[in-house]
């Protein structure tokens, strides 16, 4: 079943700014919380992400019905690669060396403002690489 094509991009735009705050602050806690919502997001699928819900009951019923879906593969992916940089963040941040937890969550960041600003998601991106990569190994 497809998703509102609008969800990922507002877990995008909540992700930019909670990474920011763990780059300003070097909160370790904030991080741990990111790196849960991807391991969420990643094994439920986004609509089951803390993100995913805010978005389902909150902002949809405001903005009205979807005009656009995609499939929700690419975006859990996504997710999960997300939840890879999370945690080497953590590790960087937790026990060192602190610029693993700096490059881990920047390139986190990264990601996640291109898909909250431009709509153009890393993750999704590589899932499709894979899959083709995949189909001509067959």
């Amino acid at each position: 079943m497809d998703i509102d094509a609008r969800g990922p991009r507002f877990g995008a735009a909540v992700t930019t700014v909670v990474l920011a705050a763990v780059l300003v602050t070097g909160s370790v806690w904030l991080l741990a919380w990111q790196t849960l919502a991807f391991a969420l997001g990643a094994a439920g699928g986004v609509g089951r992400s803390p993100y995913g819900v805010l978005f389902r009951r909150a902002v949809r019923p405001r903005i009205g019905p979807p005009t656009a879906f995609e499939s929700p593969q690419p975006p859990r992916f996504a997710q999960a690669v997300g939840l890879a940089f999370a945690a080497l963040g953590l590790v960087g941040f937790g026990i060192g060396p602190q610029w693993l937890g700096l490059a881990a969550t920047g390139a986190a960041l990264a990601a996640a403002f291109l898909n909250a600003t431009f709509g153009y998601c890393l993750g999704c991106e590589m899932y499709l690489l894979v899959r083709r990569a995949a189909v001509r190994t067959e």
